[in-house]
Formats: structure tokens, C-alpha cells, sequence
């Protein structure tokens, strides 16, 4: 139980359905105290459902396996996926460990995502909310004990069904960004452990416009860049187009700037994945095939859905080919693959874009 009302509506249904529940706050490490307060809504919520409720003190295992991850990701020029590293090492990790070792047999959160009866992984039934994007480490094993009563609902839904029951969270706002950070922002955060080296900034055709303060601050597809004594090309009354992050190079400390949203430099028609992992061994095996798998991806989170062939060589390597070239491809961030089961979209799994 995060202190947050999906949650707080995910174990409401548990109990209502007949299980026996038990609330858990993990605390984790954070920057602005705000978990404290989500801590003391969680107990709230818990004393209100006449259930009982733990603490479990994550935050030296958050820090390591999430913190530490995020932090070396960026040192290396890449742009990793926390939420990610959480899902699988925390809430479905030591989290997951920690209930079955205490007796469970199921652990319950407020994500966005459902189980099928032909026991296939599915988006959430609020495509809008769902967070399968974010779920794409997990196992058969894990899954077997795992529940999201959430997910055939929409967010809407959940809300009306959090006022109806008197949930003390009914009316709480959803978090948003990085849970750990708060109020934080991600380029403070960064600049408090990481050292500014400044370097230059160049344009698709090679050409020095500015510099950076350091390229482990920036992402690719970032647009306010804020590039120190930039040079603009804009002339008269021709109006000067928003520039994104192309490309990094790590190596010479260059960061490479693109003018325009569409702008052919941030595009990618094929990417290269490692870290793969397939829920399903059935689409492994067709995945293995000569001509690949046609799926659908993603590269980024709420990004559409891209129309794509997978491929598994026999030396092991994986990766994407688009059939349109997609934009704001980062290295670290996750590929996540789907296909169409009738009315509803199965993930079934994912890697990481290096």
C-alpha cells in the first residue's frame, strides 16, 4: 500500500472478494519526506479497512539496487528506466520474497495491468493508465503470485469506487514522476552526485553551437537544453526552431543537437537490445525464427505502439526493426513488445536499448 488511492482500491476489492489482506508500506529512500506522509495515509487507509499493516524498511535495498543503478546509468551516457529496476527488484523482488517467506500467498499492488484467463500478461483495461511498460522483467514464477485488482477498471472507476467505500485516500492526487525524487528535479538530483564537465555542443552537420555542462545530464529527445553561449543560425524574421537531443558521445563529451521535432537524426529504424526477457516461452520459440516475429513495441512509456519485427540470432543477439522509424530512441530506456489477443493487447516482454 503506497498512501495512494489505487492501492488503497486494490486491497478494498481483496477484502470484498473475500481474501484475507494484509497492508504493507515499503519504505524506501526519499529525498523530500513525502513518504511519510504517504506512509501515515496508507496506516489510515489500513485501520479503515480493519486490516493489518507492516512497514517493511526497503531503503538501504532501494538505494542500492535502484538509486545507485539510476545514478550509474547516467554516469555512462545512458537514460535507465527506474521505475523499471523497482518493479523487478523491489516490489517484485525482495518485497515479493519477503510475503511468501511470512506466509502468502499472493502480493497485490494498484497497477494497471491484468491477467487473462488463457493466463496471458495484459495491458489494463484504462490504456491510458496502463503500466505494463513497466512490468516487463517479470517471471512466470513471480507472476503466479501476483495479484492486480485493478486492472479491468478505469481510473475514472476507481475513484467513484474509493468515494463510494469512504477511502480516506478517495480524493488524493496521483504521483508524479520519479517517486524517490518528490519535488526534486532529476537534473539537481544529478548535479548532487555526479561531477559537471562541460563540452560541446554541435549541430547534425557537425557544426560547434554552444556547449553542455555535462552529457550525463541529458537525454535523447530532451528539449529544454539550455545550452550555454548558443550560436543560433536564425536570421531576420525566420523563426528558430525548438531544439532536441540527438545523440551522445560519451567519449568526446559531445552532445549532438537536433533542430526540429522532425528532424530525420531522431529517428531510429533499427535497435540493438540486451537484458531480454520473454513471459511466454511459446514466443521466444517464434521469435528464434529466420524472419523474426512481427510484434508490437514500444521505446518509451505512453508512446504508441509501433509495428515491428523481433528477431533472436543464434549467437544471442536481439533486436527491433521497425517498420516506421521511431523518435526519441535512448539507450538504457526499455523496448517492450505486445501482440493483439482479440479486444486485448498481451505484453510479453521487453529488453533494454543499448
Amino acid at each position: 500500500m503506497s498512501g495512494g488511492v489505487d492501492s488503497s482500491v486494490a486491497a478494498w476489492l481483496l477484502k470484498k472478494r473475500g481474501y484475507d489482506v494484509t497492508g504493507v508500506f515499503l519504505r524506501c529512500f526519499n529525498l523530500d519526506g513525502c513518504a511519510e506522509k504517504d506512509s501515515e495515509d496508507a496506516r489510515r487507509t489500513a485501520a479503515y479497512l480493519n486490516i493489518p499493516f507492516y512497514v517493511f524498511d526497503l531503503e538501504k535495498e532501494y538505494k542500492d539496487k535502484v538509486v545507485e543503478y539510476m545514478v550509474g546509468g547516467y554516469r555512462r551516457g545512458l537514460t535507465p528506466n527506474p521505475d523499471v529496476m523497482c518493479n523487478k527488484e523491489i516490489k517484485f523482488g525482495l518485497f515479493l520474497e519477503k510475503a511468501l517467506v511470512l506466509g502468502a500467498d499472493y502480493v497485490a499492488t494498484g497497477h494497471y495491468v491484468r491477467f487473462g484467463r488463457d493466463g496471458n500478461f495484459l495491458a489494463g483495461k484504462d490504456l491510458n493508465k496502463d503500466q505494463s511498460y513497466f512490468l516487463w522483467t517479470l517471471t512466470r514464477k513471480q507472476l503466479k503470485h501476483c495479484l492486480f485488482p485493478i486492472g479491468d477498471y478505469l481510473k475514472s472507476e476507481v475513484r467513484a469506487m474509493a468515494r463510494r467505500a469512504g477511502l480516506p485516500t478517495a480524493a488524493k492526487k496521483d504521483s508524479q514522476g520519479i517517486c524517490f525524487l518528490g519535488n526534486i528535479s532529476m537534473m539537481d538530483f544529478l548535479k548532487s552526485r555526479l561531477p559537471i564537465k562541460s563540452g560541446k555542443v554541435i549541430d547534425v552537420s557537425g557544426k560547434t553551437i554552444g556547449e553542455h555542462e555535462g552529457i550525463c545530464f541529458y537525454t535523447v529527445g530532451q528539449r529544454h537544453i539550455g545550452i550555454k553561449n548558443y550560436k543560433s543560425e536564425a536570421k531576420g524574421n525566420q523563426e528558430m526552431k525548438p531544439l532536441y537531443v540527438a545523440a551522445k558521445n560519451l567519449k568526446n563529451n559531445v552532445l549532438m543537437v537536433a533542430e526540429g521535432g522532425d528532424n530525420p537524426a531522431l529517428y531510429q529504424k533499427e535497435i540493438k537490445l540486451a537484458e531480454t526477457n520473454f513471459i511466454d516461452p511459446t514466443f521466444l520459440s517464434s521469435v528464434r525464427t529466420a524472419g523474426g516475429k512481427m510484434i508490437l513495441a514500444r521505446v518509451r512509456y505512453r508512446q504508441p505502439l509501433a509495428e515491428a519485427i523481433l528477431r533472436k540470432r543464434r549467437d544471442g543477439e536481439v533486436r527491433l526493426i521497425f517498420e516506421k522509424p521511431q523518435k526519441f530512441v535512448a539507450r538504457g530506456q526499455s523496448a517492450v513488445f505486445y501482440e493483439p489477443i482479440g479486444r486485448n493487447l498481451a505484453m510479453r516482454g521487453g529488453g533494454v536499448i543499448i
